[in-house]
C-alpha cells in the first residue's frame, strides 16, 4: 500500500473502534492505542512509513502543549485555593516518593524508576473535564477542587519537561549545552519573550484577528516557530511550545484562539497515539505485565486515597474528597509524552514507554468507570471511608445550615437563573425558600439576590441530615440530570421526607420515568416557557 492509502486505512480503523469506545463510555485514547497496536508488526502489519506518522505526532504534541500553555493564565493560577496546591503538591510528593520505591523493588533501574514514578503523577485533565462536564459536576465543589490540583499538575509536568533539558546524558558524561550555558539561554529567551508579550503580540493578535481562519494559522505558526527555536537551543520542542501558548495566555483573545485549536489538537494526537501503538515492542511488554498490574493497582487506590486523607484532614466530607480523588485514579497523555522524552534524551529504554502505557491503558479504562459510577461507588465504601473525615467537616459545614433557614417551608435544590427565579416567586408568595446547590458561584449569586442558600449535592444521602426536613412542606429539585433527580428522591424517601416532592423534567422521557419512580409533580421548563412565551406573543400580535 501506497503512505497515502496506509493513512486511509488507520483513520477508518480509529473511527470504527473510536465508535465502539465511544460506546462502551471510554476515552478515545485507548481506542487510538489499540488501533496502533492492531495496526502494528505484532498483529495486522498496516503500516510501514513510520517517519511521516512520527512528524505528525511531534506536531501533535507541539499544539498539545501550546494549548496547556494558552490556558495557563497567571490570574487563574493565583485564585488556586489552599485545598487545590495542596492535595496537587501533596498527591505528586505521595507518589513519586511512594512510586520510585514500588518501581525500584519491581526491578528497574534508577533511572527507569525515577521516570516512571513521575509519569505516575500525572492525570489527564482532557478526561476530567469530559468526564465530569458529561455528569453536570464541573461546577461542583469537589469538580472544582479537581480542577484546581490538575492545573497544579499541568504545572508541573511542565517544569519536569524543563528540567530534562538540564540533564542530557549519553553514556554516562554530559554532552550538548553546559548546564549553566541552557540555564542562561533560557532566561534569556523569556527576556525576550517577556518584551513580545508585553509590546508585539497583542497588536499582532489584534490585527490578525480580523480574519478568523488566519488567527488560527498565525497562531499554529508561532506554536511550532517557538517549539522549532527551542530546538534548536538545545531545549526540547516540548517547552518552546508551552511558551508558545503562555505568550498569549494573558491576551483578550486566548479563549477564541484556544477554541479553535482544540479539534486540531485531538486530530493530530491521534497519530502520535497510532505511533505510539506501532512502536510497542510485545517483547517487552510481554514481562512487564505484572508490574504494570501493580503500579496501576497503586494508582487506582494509592492516589484517591492520599487525596481524601488531605482534604479529611483540611476539613472536607468524606464524600466531597472521594469524589475528588478519583479524578487522579489514572495517569495521562502527559505520562506517555513524558517517558518519550526521555527516550529521545537517552535517558531511559523503551521498556520504560512499554510499562507506561500499560499502566496508561489499565488504570484509565477502569477510573473512567469509576467515576462514571461513583455515586454507586461511594454508597458501598462509604461505611470505611469514615477514617477521612474530621468529626466536624467544618470546611462543608460552615456554609450548610443558618438559624434563620431553620423554618423554611420550601427547599429548592439547584440555584441557577430557574431555582433563582422559582425562589423569589414561592418567596413573593409568602413562602420560606431555602435554596441548596453544589456550585459556589451559583451560591453567591443566589445570595446576592437576597436569597437564603446553602452549599450542598443531591447526590450526597448524609447531607439531608443538615435541611430541616421535618418543617419543609416541599422540596423542588431544577437539577436537569433524571438520574441525579431520581438518586434525590429515593434519599427523601428513605429520609422519612412526608411534604411534596417536586422534579425537574429537561429532556423527552424524564417527566413519565420520575412520575412513576414517585414524584408528586413534575416541572417541564422548556415546554412551560415555551407555551407561556407563546400565550404572551399570541396576545401581542393579536392586540397589534
Amino acid at each position: 500500500m501506497s503512505l497515502f492509502q496506509e493513512v486511509a486505512v488507520l483513520l477508518a480503523l480509529s473511527a470504527l473502534v473510536g465508535a465502539i469506545a465511544v460506546r462502551l463510555r471510554q476515552p478515545l485514547i485507548i481506542a487510538y492505542i489499540l488501533v496502533g497496536i492492531l495496526a502494528g508488526p505484532a498483529v495486522l502489519s498496516l503500516s510501514s512509513e513510520n517517519a511521516p506518522l512520527e512528524l505528525l505526532a511531534e506536531i501533535g504534541i507541539t499544539v498539545l502543549l501550546f494549548v496547556v500553555g494558552l490556558k495557563l493564565d497567571m490570574r487563574l493560577v493565583r485564585t488556586l485555593g489552599p485545598v487545590a496546591l495542596a492535595t496537587g503538591l501533596g498527591q505528586l510528593t505521595f507518589t513519586i516518593v511512594f512510586g520510585f520505591i514500588l518501581c525500584y523493588l519491581l526491578g528497574l533501574q534508577l533511572m527507569t524508576a525515577l521516570y516512571v514514578a513521575v509519569a505516575l503523577t500525572f492525570s489527564s485533565t482532557i478526561i476530567i473535564v469530559k468526564l465530569l462536564s458529561d455528569k453536570g459536576e464541573i461546577d461542583s465543589l469537589h469538580g472544582r477542587i479537581a480542577m484546581g490540583f490538575l492545573i497544579v499538575q499541568d504545572i508541573a509536568v511542565v517544569l519536569a519537561m524543563l528540567g530534562l533539558n538540564l540533564y542530557q546524558p549519553s553514556n554516562g558524561e554530559q554532552t550538548g549545552m553546559h548546564p549553566l550555558l541552557l540555564a542562561a539561554t533560557l532566561l534569556g529567551s523569556l527576556v525576550v519573550l517577556f518584551m513580545l508579550m508585553r509590546y508585539v503580540l497583542p497588536r499582532l493578535l489584534d490585527s490578525m484577528a480580523r480574519s478568523p481562519e488566519l488567527l488560527m494559522l498565525m497562531a499554529v505558526a508561532w506554536g511550532i516557530l517557538l517549539a522549532a527555536g527551542a530546538d534548536s537551543l538545545g531545549l526540547s520542542k516540548e517547552i518552546g511550545a508551552f511558551l508558545a501558548g503562555f505568550s498569549l495566555a494573558s491576551t483578550s483573545l486566548r479563549e477564541a484562539v484556544a477554541s479553535r485549536l482544540t479539534s486540531l489538537r485531538d486530530f493530530l494526537l491521534l497519530f502520535f497515539f497510532l505511533h505510539l501503538g506501532l512502536q510497542l515492542d510485545f517483547a517487552h511488554i510481554h514481562g512487564q505485565i505484572g508490574s504494570a498490574l501493580l503500579l496501576s493497582a497503586f494508582v487506582l487506590i494509592g492516589n484517591p486515597l492520599i487525596v481524601m486523607a488531605i482534604m479529611g484532614w483540611m476539613g472536607y466530607r468524606k464524600r466531597t474528597g472521594f469524589m475528588a480523588g478519583l479524578t487522579v485514579a489514572q495517569i495521562s497523555e502527559f505520562s506517555i509524552i513524558f517517558v518519550a522524552m526521555g527516550i529521545g534524551l537517552g535517558h531511559v529504554g523503551q521498556d520504560a514507554l512499554g510499562l507506561t502505557t500499560l499502566v496508561g491503558l489499565i488504570t484509565i479504562t477502569l477510573s473512567t468507570y469509576m467515576i462514571l459510577y461513583s455515586q454507586p461507588l461511594f454508597d458501598r465504601l462509604a461505611p470505611w471511608l469514615g477514617l477521612f473525615e474530621r468529626q466536624i467537616p467544618h470546611r462543608e459545614n460552615a456554609n450548610d445550615s443558618d438559624p434563620q433557614d431553620s423554618h423554611a417551608e420550601v427547599i429548592i435544590y439547584g440555584m441557577g437563573r430557574y431555582g433563582r427565579q422559582l425562589a423569589h416567586q414561592l418567596e413573593a408568595g409568602g413562602l420560606r425558600v431555602l435554596g441548596v446547590d453544589f456550585d459556589p458561584g451559583a451560591l453567591a449569586e443566589a445570595r446576592q439576590a437576597g436569597l437564603s442558600a446553602c452549599y450542598g449535592d443531591a447526590e450526597d444521602n448524609d447531607f439531608l441530615e443538615h435541611l430541616p426536613l421535618t418543617q419543609a412542606r416541599a422540596m423542588i429539585s431544577t437539577i436537569p440530570q433524571r438520574e441525579v433527580n431520581a438518586i434525590l428522591l429515593r434519599a427523601l424517601r428513605s429520609n422519612g421526607f412526608k411534604g411534596k416532592i417536586t422534579l425537574s423534567a429537561f429532556r423527552t422521557g424524564d417527566a413519565e420515568a420520575l412520575e412513576s419512580a414517585g414524584a408528586a409533580s413534575v416541572l417541564r421548563p422548556y415546554s412551560d416557557a415555551a407555551e407561556t412565551a407563546a400565550r404572551r406573543l399570541l396576545g401581542e400580535i393579536r392586540g397589534y
